[in-house]
């Protein structure tokens, strides 16, 4: 099973937004194949000042975050960047319906 690992760089975030996207009413999610031989799946998380204040944002991060630890090891590209963008609709939308949106991105952006 390929690692998690977080994305930090500017550069990293920018390279994923050229990749696969797939949107949903909770997020965004981009998908960029980094092209070398790592097998390590990358996830980065933002949210913008639109959504809220910083209250409101940290705790849309911390839903992305949960979803990935639960979805991208199985479920993600190994080899490839996975950029979670927080939307408006994310933070009164259930757990369990923003796993199901996850999951369904995930296999659109595989195809």
């Amino acid at each position: 099973m390929p690692v998690l690992a977080t994305i930090r760089l500017r550069r990293d975030y920018l390279a994923a937004n050229k990749g696969r996207r797939a949107v949903t009413s909770g997020f965004i999610l981009l998908v960029q194949p980094r092209g070398d031989s790592d097998e390590l799946i990358r996830a980065g998380y933002t949210v913008t000042k639109k959504i809220g204040g910083a209250v409101v944002r940290n705790r849309m991060k911390r839903r992305l975050r949960a979803l990935a630890r639960q979805l991208l090891p199985q479920a993600g590209t190994p080899g490839a960047d996975h950029v979670l963008i927080g939307r408006e609709g994310g933070i009164e939308r259930d757990f369990a319906e923003l796993r199901r949106d996850l999951e369904r991105a995930l296999a659109k952006a595989q195809r």
